[in-house]
């Protein structure tokens, strides 16, 4: 069982998520909160799996509740996926760097938000949707921090380089496996070894130092 928390300060979105999530046999809704003050408070009382956490609130907003969640030892199991709108990409890319595992967009299909729920939940970052490869790519594309020096990138070998590009490309260890034509725990290893490396804190900050580095580069889609 999947065990969920959402904060977001619009009581209509809360519903609708609500009655979304408690349709599936696998979730179950843990708490509601209508700011990020509260949402932490009830992240370290309820520890749920993944917290759904809206960017824009009133008083503590989403990215503070982040950074609060992913600063606590305690609460290292909870994964956060931050809520957010087309015009907000600097907030996407801050989200990324302070801990997120990823982010859905306001207007995304149910079954997709049910599906990003899950694939968090397992473990991996929500980074698989074009929308998201988007943001990602026209952020860390901006001159000021394309080529942000990385102090353990020389450490990667080819395979590993080669591994995190694909990662930012948004593909799953199963697809890497698929494209480089090795076993998915042989992918499994080298993202993990290259997480370690470049003191990744998971896929999404892998992603991150992809495109900071100039590993991965930016396209228009």
């Amino acid at each position: 069982m999947i065990r969920i928390l959402v904060a977001e300060d619009q009581s209509l979105v809360r519903m609708g998520l609500r009655v979304l999530l408690d349709s599936e046999d696998d979730i179950e809704l843990v708490g509601e909160a209508a700011d990020g003050k509260a949402a932490v408070e009830m992240v370290r009382r309820t520890r749920p799996d993944v917290a759904l956490l809206d960017v824009r609130m009133p008083g503590t907003d989403g990215l503070m509740a982040l950074r609060e969640i992913a600063g606590d030892p305690d609460l290292a199991r909870t994964k956060v996926v931050m809520l957010t709108t087309f015009d907000l990409d600097d907030y996407v890319y801050e989200a990324l760097r302070s801990g997120a595992c990823g982010f859905l967009v306001k207007d995304t299909e149910p079954a997709e938000l049910v599906r990003a729920i899950r694939v968090v939940a397992e473990g991996e970052a929500l980074l698989s949707p074009t929308v998201t490869r988007r943001f990602i790519s026209a952020y860390a594309a901006r001159p000021a921090r394309r080529r942000a020096s990385l102090p353990n990138i020389s450490e990667l070998t080819e395979r590993e380089r080669e591994i995190v590009t694909l990662v930012a490309e948004g593909l799953s260890n199963g697809e890497i496996a698929e494209r480089l034509v090795i076993s998915p725990a042989t992918a499994r290893t080298h993202v993990s070894r290259a997480m370690v490396k470049l003191r990744a804190r998971d896929r999404a900050q892998l992603v991150v130092f992809a495109f900071q580095s100039g590993l991965a580069i930016a396209v228009d889609e």
